[in-house]
């Protein structure tokens, strides 16, 4: 199973500094237990349930996004009002007292997390050999007990949460009867903690979650010190119950991240990347999720959904209730799970339909995109627009950048297209102007601008000042940026000057260059020819050159072109997908 993270996570800060900060904070944990809350798991086999100081208590949560210094403006005005009783983190240290303390104020609780590698699920997390790293061990054993020592007491503190995800995260680091293995080892160091915790403080349960059902086995036969299971789950939430039915679990569970469909339990579209749930989609998912997890009473505890969060980037949007500030209609889908009155809320604008005008996949680079939306909005507020771009797909560059957009009216939206080829993703906001917002994306496959002529440059024998022999997609030698694909590449060493030239085999005209840069481009160079390949003439000089597709007329004869690379973009050496030359 491979899963791909995008949103954001919280992790502990590091050791010494947090073990200092322990010292200062445990006379506080000392005060009297009255202080805090005695949270238990009662009951027996398919009846049990969560109490707080002996009354029942449902988990209606979600997982916290923003800086713990926005804790008291987003937990009384907002958690608060949603319904929200219950938060998790992922890391437990010194900088968790503020968030902790504004919980309390506002009656709400906190699933703390501790941080274990590999964490995060396949392609996150460093590797840890469980069998054989002892001092790890000790180190994590260590942190953890001091914190809990430090917050036992504390009464926003609901339940301890141990790693996250690394289970399914060991596959990272190993394979065959040594992911076996490893798997084992792990889950009994969880166990491990588990009682040093219950051994410091004995009011709080101590759960662990991963990230599939799949892990329970092993909880099961390695830790039977956990108080309760957790797992994160999404698209398949409404399968957990099946799994611990037939699984023959003797413990109940919480779900400790769920909501839509993630990146890879969704097909690819058309480009080839993974198609996005549009936001009524996404928002459905959450209600589903919430009926799921009820769904299985006696057993499932409660969920905190994902994610209470506020970063406006690729994994924003696609997980995020309120991406920059603004609420979306899996806000108020996840308020209205949580029994929350949403009459007289303000809701977003609903984006019906996006579509892209003409073809999808052959968007050439710089030109104008229009993009066709049909938006309502159910309060009658009037909608404005705006258009964003990620290359998430091309270099895992998770950022929005924004695209001007021209309003052409009838609801088509002219934007220019990205400069840089591959396949982009093109986001469509439409915002109310009452703190609301409805999003939709597609993806657009950006190609060079078509060329009059003919490309003479193309197949033709190409050398360079250096080219990179090996790691990551090389070797790039010269001719790859001759060779007419558009994932093949030239490479250069890291340093100035560098340069690539192509022999068109006899003295030719040409009257236009089209460069294709990989995200290592030029800033500054020149377009040269020559009759020998050793006196050259500059034929054109760029010194503003920013990436992408650099598409101009150049007029030159001679049998060599040459590109001369004078100034790095980049701190990386000049790469080039293809260097076009055309007559």
């Amino acid at each position: 199973m491979t899963r791909t993270r995008t949103a954001p996570r919280r992790i502990a800060a590091p050791l010494a500094a947090g073990l200092l900060a322990a010292a200062a904070l445990a006379l506080p944990g000392q005060q009297a237990h009255a202080a805090g809350s005695v949270v238990k798991v009662t009951g027996a086999q398919g009846d049990w349930r969560l109490t707080v100081d002996g009354q029942p208590y449902q988990i209606k949560g979600l997982t916290w996004g923003p800086a713990i210094a926005d804790a008291d403006r987003y937990l009384p005005d907002d958690l608060r009002s949603m319904g929200v009783n219950t938060i998790r983190t992922w890391g437990t240290d010194a900088t968790s007292k503020p968030l902790f303390d504004s919980a309390a104020a506002h009656g709400i609780k906190v699933i703390a997390g501790f941080w274990l590698q590999p964490g995060g699920g396949p392609g996150s997390g460093g590797c840890v050999n469980y069998r054989t790293d002892t001092a790890y061990k000790d180190q994590m054993a260590a942190e953890f007990t001091q914190w809990v020592s430090a917050y036992k007491d504390h009464p926003g503190v609901l339940m301890w949460n141990v790693g996250n995800e690394s289970v399914l995260g060991l596959q990272n680091c190993y394979s065959g009867d040594e992911l076996e293995r490893q798997r084992d080892a792990y889950t009994t160091f969880v166990n491990d903690i588990a009682k040093k915790i219950h051994a410091v403080d004995p009011g709080h349960p101590v759960t662990s979650t991963d990230a599939w059902t799949g892990a329970w086995p092993y909880y099961r036969k390695n830790a039977p010190d956990l108080d309760l299971y957790a797992v994160n789950s999404y698209n398949a939430v409404c399968d957990i119950k099946a799994a611990w039915e037939q699984g023959g679990y003797t413990k109940p569970y919480i779900v400790t991240e769920t909501g839509p469909a993630g990146e890879w339990e969704v097909p690819d579209d058309s480009n080839g990347v993974p198609e996005e749930p549009t936001d009524q989609a996404k928002a459905a998912g959450y209600t589903k999720a919430w009926n799921c997890v009820t769904g299985h009473r006696g057993v499932a505890l409660g969920a905190t959904m994902f994610h209470y969060g506020t970063e406006d980037d690729f994994g924003g949007v696609w997980f995020n209730l309120l991406p920059a500030g603004q609420k979306r209609l899996s806000y108020y889908a996840v308020k209205r799970a949580y029994g929350a009155d949403t009459s007289r809320d303000n809701t977003p604008p609903v984006i019906s339909s996006l579509a892209v005008e003409g073809d999808a996949a052959k968007v050439e680079a710089g030109r104008d995109l229009t993009l066709a939306v049909k938006a309502t909005d159910p309060d009658g507020d009037a909608i404005s627009y705006q258009v964003l771009g990620s290359a998430m797909y091309l270099d895992k560059d998770k950022r929005l950048i924004p695209l001007p957009a021209t309003d052409l009216g009838g609801g088509r939206l002219e934007v220019t297209a990205p400069d840089r080829p591959g396949v982009w993703k093109v986001y469509v906001k439409a915002t109310d102007g009452k703190g609301n917002v409805g999003i939709e994306t597609r993806s657009v496959g950006v190609v060079p601008p078509a060329v009059n002529g003919t490309n003479v440059a193309l197949g033709r024998p190409a050398t360079a000042s250096s080219y990179q022999t090996g790691g990551g997609d090389c070797p790039c030698a010269p001719a790859n940026a001759v060779d007419g694909k558009a994932d093949t590449r030239w490479a250069a060493d890291w340093s100035d000057p560098q340069w690539l030239q192509v022999d068109l085999g006899a003295s030719t005209s040409f009257t236009h260059v089209q460069l294709v840069w990989e995200a290592a481009y030029a800033k500054a160079y020149t377009i040269q020819t020559s009759d020998d390949g050793n006196s050259w003439r500059t034929v054109r000089e760029v010194r503003d050159g920013n990436g992408g597709v650099d598409d101009f007329d150049a007029s030159g004869t001679g049998r060599y072109v040459r590109v001369h690379g004078t100034a790095r973009g980049t701190g990386y050496g000049y790469s080039l997908y293809e260097f076009g030359v055309y007559h």
